[in-house]
């Protein structure tokens, strides 16, 4: 089962290539498009690195050196979702309640206003004000 940070399901959405390192965007369209392909996929929610940081420049033996903006971010994206790490659930309905209760640039902001990708994230781009 994958284990995911609650908020790479914003920027799952919004991914268009752009990363850490090669080996990190390599990996992230791996993770998007095995999710993408599988139906009904459960996925083990997390507020820490998960499979998509493994590559990550910033994941230190499995710490987050950045862990003080995306711990912060991960909290959020919980919060909004009334989810807790740990938790279990499709994808499906995870990008589902993300579009639902995450979905104008100001709520987005919100959570991702200081990731150094949100001016190239697609998702952010297409919401409305």
């Amino acid at each position: 089962m994958l284990k995911i940070r609650a908020h790479h399901f914003l920027c799952m959405q919004g991914f268009q290539g752009y990363g850490y390192n090669e080996e990190f965007v390599e990996n992230m369209g791996k993770v998007i498009k095995y999710i993408n392909s599988k139906e009904n996929l459960n996925i083990t929610l997390l507020d820490s690195c998960d499979d998509i940081c493994t590559p990550c420049t910033n994941n230190k033996g499995g710490k987050c050196v950045d862990s003080n903006k995306v711990n912060v971010m991960d909290e959020k994206v919980l919060k909004k979702l009334n989810l807790k790490s740990g938790e279990v659930v499709s994808a499906a309905k995870l990008f589902s309640l993300v579009n639902k209760k995450i979905n104008t640039k100001n709520s987005a902001a919100e959570i991702c206003g200081t990731c150094s990708w949100h001016k190239e994230c697609l998702w952010f781009s297409k919401l409305k004000d």
